[in-house]
């Protein structure tokens, strides 16, 4: 159980990794939840403007995963695009927390912390050039490890940062805590990360810029980027659906949906290592199909529910589905451009990007020709159309790369 653990705890740099991802995570998990309290009710922008502001604050993010991956490739390291990144999330916290008007929060959402967002991919992409050599079942426990890191901050840091700021007049400390947070993801690249890793990477030919966009959109990669998309929105569907379902026609309440998210949060983390421990003996794609598969049916049930207590039962079969759909593509992702870690590990964010719109898509045409329970069933038959596409490429070898 505890062996892709071990796998991340015994390289040095992946160590190294996996804490600054947590604390990358602390600084989410401290803002994420408040952030539209502070934006609209604190600082006064319109329920209409804060909806454009996250719009364009993903595409930047998306955009700066990419561009920045392709740069760290072509620097040959990441040392220094991950100090550089970080610095940009202490500035947009540090915006948002000392100045504290609507000016600064739009300067700082539209523009810092949408980069500093990119810290995710760039992690990831810096563990997979640390991992260069390994064998792939362990690079697979590699990942699931530094993704159940991240989980775990989600589950530990809204509720203790709720808990510090209940009685306050102002959610905005908790961009102070963010930024605390980003300082020790500058402590840790700055003073603890070896600058390059163990020499493969810096042995690569440079690519051209434009070259390295070009990837991306091969047909190869694209198509798969989609299928991977297609089972990713099934989590965003969920997110949408799973508040109203519980509260208009389960008949529960606000506080039944965030028990219910936070039981999730938790056994997420246990079956990822569950995951890791299957994908080994079964293939990454086929254990992608299963855990979709098992969510799709939590997706389907979900739609039925009439009582509290149905949602709660669920809980158990979204947390076995949820853990598979979250940690098992990155791995998958960043093999479609093996050879650079950085745009390979980029399709993180371009896959996270893509599966948000999808779901949005779905969940407009969902309500709009059906009710909840039409649109989680077609939210799940999403995800079964990616999978039978991707197993379609891929099911019977590994994934081709462009």
């Amino acid at each position: 159980m505890f062996q892709m653990f071990q796998a991340a705890w015994r390289h040095v740099p992946v160590r190294i990794c996996a804490i600054a991802i947590f604390f990358f995570g602390f600084a989410g998990a401290a803002t994420g939840p408040f952030q539209s309290v502070v934006a609209i009710q604190e600082l006064g922008l319109s329920d209409a403007t804060y909806s454009l502001v996250i719009f364009i604050a993903a595409v930047i993010n998306v955009s700066a995963s990419v561009l920045i991956g392709i740069l760290a490739d072509r620097l040959g390291e990441f040392r220094k695009p991950l100090v550089a990144v970080t610095l940009v999330g202490i500035l947009g916290h540090g915006l948002i927390y000392f100045l504290a008007s609507t000016t600064a929060f739009l300067i700082a959402a539209l523009v810092f912390l949408p980069i500093f967002g990119a810290l995710n991919s760039l992690i990831f992409a810096n563990v997979r050039a640390f991992s260069q050599g390994l064998p792939p079942a362990e690079l697979s426990r590699i990942n699931s490890a530094v993704r159940a890191t991240i989980s775990l901050s989600w589950v530990l840091v809204p509720g203790l940062v709720g808990l510090v700021l209940s009685g306050a007049s102002s959610m905005l400390p908790a961009y102070l805590i963010a930024l605390l947070a980003c300082c020790v993801c500058l402590v840790l690249f700055q003073a603890f990360l070896p600058p390059v890793p163990r020499g493969d990477i810096s042995l690569l030919p440079v690519v051209r810029f434009s070259a390295s966009l070009m990837r991306i959109l091969k047909p190869a990669v694209l198509v798969r980027i989609v299928g991977v998309a297609l089972i990713t929105s099934t989590l965003h569907v969920n997110a949408a659906l799973l508040p109203l379902i519980t509260v208009n026609v389960a008949g529960g309440t606000l506080g039944d949906v965030g028990i219910v998210v936070g039981i999730v949060a938790v056994l997420e983390i246990v079956f990822i290592v569950f995951w890791a421990h299957v994908e080994p003996k079964l293939g990454p794609v086929l254990t992608i199909g299963i855990g979709t598969v098992l969510y799709v049916a939590y997706l389907a049930l979900l739609g039925q529910c009439t009582a509290p207590w149905q949602v709660y039962a669920l809980s158990l079969l979204s947390g076995l589905g949820a853990a598979a759909i979250i940690s098992l593509p990155i791995t998958y992702l960043q093999s479609l451009i093996p050879d650079l870690a950085g745009l390979g590990s980029s399709l993180i964010s371009v896959n996270m990007f893509l599966s948000a719109g999808l779901s949005a898509l779905l969940f407009g045409l969902g309500t709009l020709v059906s009710d909840y329970s039409g649109t989680a069933l077609l939210g799940g038959l999403a995800g079964l159309a990616g999978t039978v596409l991707i197993f379609t490429l891929d099911g019977r070898r590994q994934p081709a790369t462009a």
